[in-house]
């Protein structure tokens, strides 16, 4: 599990729901992201005069410092994100057809690997299926027991967790099969994630679970994979670098009934190791034992 905490609250302030999903392992650095789920009425910045702007920067960063502190925490890189243009935001929603009617902001604080796409996702299913219709949140209900379930469910890929244990003797029989094949080829290890790359379960005798996370935190940018395609990056572990193939798939649970989330698979391997068509091969290869 590698989202480890969520809060709701409005943008006002409210702290309307927070959830430990699972304590942050000691000393690995970790994002928190922010999910924005309010109507747009920010003063347009080009309305403040240098001055203002400064000060208020230097309130933000008083506040988080001070915020920070007291958490025992150090905050390293605050990302700012460029707002679109008017006529850009407008176009896109009316072709998502998604306009926001509360002030709730969702945080969560998350292993810094993760497909932000993905997590976003994971947010909006969240906001739809729990929060709309409790609006405003300073007057709404709480998240009863059956609804946190859910949420820490969804957080959790409990669904595509479920699938994978359910097949993991066909999983193991045949990744030890790969392994074995493809050893002199320099393959060292495979994993299958979820929709957002938490790793699930790891095959091979060379790596834990933990040690596929030490690996995915310091591989870098990973661009969007179109299904049925695969990338390769550079990682280390234990001061030995490893390739990284990470191959997206065309099968995974639907969530709800509203959100598809496809695995990913991932080959760990010598840096000089050349794979050809192998990744397709494994991939259909899983994608007939989890479709």
């Amino acid at each position: 599990m590698t989202i480890y905490e969520i809060s709701i609250i409005s943008t006002t302030g409210f702290p309307y729901f927070n959830s430990l999903i699972k304590p942050v392992p000691e000393g690995v650095k970790i994002y928190l992201r922010f999910f924005d789920f309010s109507k747009d009425e920010s003063i347009v910045q080009d309305q403040f005069d240098p001055d203002s702007k400064f000060d208020l920067i230097a309130g933000l960063i008083s506040a988080l410092y001070e915020f920070a502190k007291n958490i025992d925490k150090k905050i390293e890189v605050l990302e700012f994100k460029p707002k679109k243009d008017k006529t850009s935001v407008k176009f896109e929603e009316k072709k998502k057809k998604i306009k926001y009617q509360g002030d709730v902001l969702i945080t969560a604080q998350t292993e810094s690997f993760l497909l932000h796409k993905s997590v976003h996702e994971k947010m909006k299913l969240i906001y739809n299926l729990f929060i709309n219709s409790k609006l405003p949140l300073d007057s709404a209900d709480d998240i009863h027991n059956s609804e946190e379930n859910i949420i820490f469910d969804i957080l959790t890929d409990s669904k595509a967790r479920e699938n994978i244990f359910s097949h993991q003797n066909e999983l193991k029989r045949l990744s030890n099969d790969f392994l074995n094949k493809m050893t002199d080829y320099g393959l060292w290890g495979i994993s299958i994630a979820s929709f957002d790359l938490s790793p699930i379960c790891v095959f091979g005798k060379k790596y834990t679970l933990e040690n596929v996370n030490h690996i995915l935190r310091h591989i870098g940018y990973i661009p969007e994979i179109a299904p049925l395609e695969w990338i390769y990056r550079q990682s280390y572990f234990s001061d030995e670098q490893i390739q990284v193939c990470i191959i997206k798939s065309d099968v995974g649970p639907t969530v709800e009934d509203l959100l598809f989330e496809p695995y990913f698979y991932l080959l760990f391997a010598d840096p000089l190791s050349y794979f050809g068509e192998f990744p397709l091969k494994l991939t259909s290869a899983f994608n007939n034992i989890l479709g």
